[in-house]
């Protein structure tokens, strides 16, 4: 409990205390008066010969008749009540031992009538009621003024976008409105805690932004001396040398927008942009094709559907490419086919893998590693479009699912 909320807690129970005392003391005040009053008007009626209505009695048979029965029984020491005959009587013990004193009050006429009890129990019941009313209704202002800094807090952390945050988000709190009490601290931690995110956000940004620049610039001027090397004559050898510096220009190139797209924290507006599947996965297949080379396995594609998802396309393709590099890299030779099967909300890509004793990989070996990073990555990007992905793997194959 904050400071404030304790010091309100305590004044309003302190109220609370003390108008209640003065209902129960004003109650019990108002009950003695109307006692003594009905009295004193008893005691008026008969002047100028008073009556008491308190008696004692030594003997059983001089007690009022409508009690002398039950007094015969040789009742207890103590205090009792007749409410038909309005007698109060208290039995005491005398200096004989046989015998005991009876002190009879005869109340007739100083009680209030049933009817009039009703219209006192409810007065008393007012006197009494209206401090706890009083009491809930200063505990409702007094917390709710307690607890409005917190309130204000609350809304206005909700109204900030923590998913797209900006460098002046953190200004918006404002710890300083909330005092130096335990609110005000919990304002200024997440004040400088949104400072500090928003100053990662901004350095995020300008890093994939620099990074961007700098990582394609020379991936762009490789490529192009590829280009320009492919005009002049080279021997056989020469040409395998300038496909395998391609390739690894294109799985750099492939490698640093996957990274930069996992970095970065905005999305370009694309994550709902529709797109066919098929394109992408054609081009992924004859991008990944120099993997295939020498082993003598065929690729069958099965086109059940023709779907389209609804996404980022990069993200899609940057997935479909890694889990044909997976299928393509990890099938052994003469262990085909590779087969992808599309379907209206999925993609399943199967390929085998040797189980034998011989075999260079084995289907936990394939698992761990050669399918770690890049379903990884996977995985990844499908959290960050919801689609789901999911592999299994057994002696004979492994299956990649990825579902939209």
């Amino acid at each position: 409990m904050s400071r404030s909320s304790a010091i309100a807690f305590s004044i309003c129970v302190s109220v609370l205390s003390l108008a209640w005392g003065f209902a129960f003391f004003a109650a019990i005040k108002l009950t003695e008066d109307h006692v003594l009053q009905h009295q004193l008007k008893r005691a008026a009626e008969s002047y100028p010969s008073l009556t008491t209505n308190l008696r004692g009695y030594d003997e059983v048979g001089s007690l009022p008749e409508s009690i002398r029965e039950w007094a015969q029984t040789t009742p207890d020491e103590g205090l009792y009540e007749f409410n038909a005959e309005q007698l109060h009587v208290a039995i005491i013990p005398t200096d004989n031992e046989q015998r005991r004193a009876f002190v009879v009050f005869d109340v007739a006429g100083i009680e209030a009538a049933s009817s009039e009890d009703w219209w006192w129990l409810l007065i008393i019941t007012s006197v009494v009621g209206a401090p706890g009313v009083f009491g809930f209704a200063l505990g409702v202002v007094v917390m709710r003024r307690a607890v409005a800094p917190v309130v204000q807090l609350a809304k206005v952390v909700a109204d900030i976008d923590l998913e797209h945050l900006s460098a002046g988000d953190h200004k918006r709190i404002e710890s300083s409105w909330f005092g130096d009490d335990e609110v005000g601290m919990l304002a200024g931690t997440i004040e400088k805690t949104l400072e500090r995110i928003s100053a990662f956000v901004a350095r995020e940004r300008y890093f994939t932004d620099s990074a961007s620049h700098e990582l394609r610039t020379p991936i762009t001027v490789i490529t192009g001396a590829l280009e320009l090397l492919e005009q002049s004559d080279l021997s056989v050898a020469d040409q395998k040398v300038v496909d395998r510096v391609r390739r690894a220009t294109l799985d750099m190139k492939t490698t640093i927008e996957l990274f930069l797209f996992l970095a970065r924290e905005t999305d370009d507006g694309l994550y709902g942009k529709q797109f066919l599947v098929m394109p992408l996965v054609n081009q992924a297949i004859e991008q990944q094709r120099h993997l295939l080379r020498g082993k003598f396995v065929d690729v069958e594609i099965d086109q059940l559907a023709k779907p389209t998802v609804c996404g980022h396309p990069q993200a899609f393709s940057i997935a479909v490419n890694n889990l044909v590099r997976n299928a393509f890299e990890h099938t052994l030779a003469g262990q085909g086919p590779i087969t992808i099967l599309i379907k209206e909300h999925e993609l399943l890509v199967t390929n085998q893998v040797s189980s034998d004793a011989d075999g260079r990989h084995t289907p936990s070996e394939a698992s761990s590693h050669g399918y770690g990073l890049g379903l990884g990555i996977v995985q990844r990007l499908c959290e960050r479009n919801g689609w789901s992905f999911s592999i299994h793997v057994d002696a004979a194959r492994v299956a990649a699912r990825l579902s939209w």
